[in-house]
């Protein structure tokens, strides 16, 4: 998550304090992500360091300084949000990393530590699903934070059944782990971009 990027973007409405800003995030992002008023700060002067923020007085401090986004922060911000994320490599999912060590050690049973994450994630959707019931149709920004997890969750549960799948149908002998695949993805990614 971009904390850098939601601060220019609340900016972009118009001069705020650090405090403000904290608490604008929390609300926009359905009081989901927490944010420390430390990091808020920090992110500020980091921002301002760049020309990408200026504060209107510069003599005062801490919550009494109010921020305002500059051009160059708004033609930052307008390219943050045209710009897709790189999602040409896998992410470092422990998940997947977890399946693939369980896969290379003879005394665990990859099937058993797959479906342990399987009915944890099925609890937490529910969870999340309970959650969307009950605020969800008043609070839209917590709706769409809900959605987004429901689907993330899915897909997830949806990669562990296929991978269950396919290691049923394979004869899955314990092997060393090699580094050919790997090269070989990102060789293959490198070339579609």
């Amino acid at each position: 998550m971009s904390v850098r990027h939601a601060l220019l973007g609340l900016l972009s409405e118009g001069p705020k304090y650090g405090h403000q800003l904290r608490q604008e995030f929390e609300a926009r992002t359905g009081d989901v992500w927490a944010l420390n008023v430390g990091q808020v700060y920090t992110t500020l002067q980091r921002l301002e360091r760049d020309g990408l923020v200026a504060s209107d007085d510069e003599a005062a401090e801490g919550p009494q300084k109010a921020f305002r986004i500059t051009e160059a922060g708004a033609e930052e911000l307008a390219e943050w949000l045209r710009t897709p994320p790189d999602l040409t490599t896998p992410p470092r999912d422990e998940l997947v990393i977890k399946v693939l060590v369980a896969l290379a050690m003879p005394t665990v049973d990859v099937h058993e530590v797959i479906q342990a994450h399987r009915r944890y994630l099925v609890e937490l959707m529910q969870q999340w699903t309970r959650l969307k019931e009950d605020e969800g149709e008043f609070d839209l920004p917590l709706a769409l934070v809900v959605d987004a997890e429901l689907g993330r969750l899915d897909s997830v549960i949806r990669w562990l059944d296929s991978a269950d799948g396919r290691l049923k149908r394979a004869v899955v002998e314990p092997t060393a782990p090699t580094a050919a695949p790997a090269p070989r993805l990102r060789r293959r990614l490198a070339v579609r971009r």
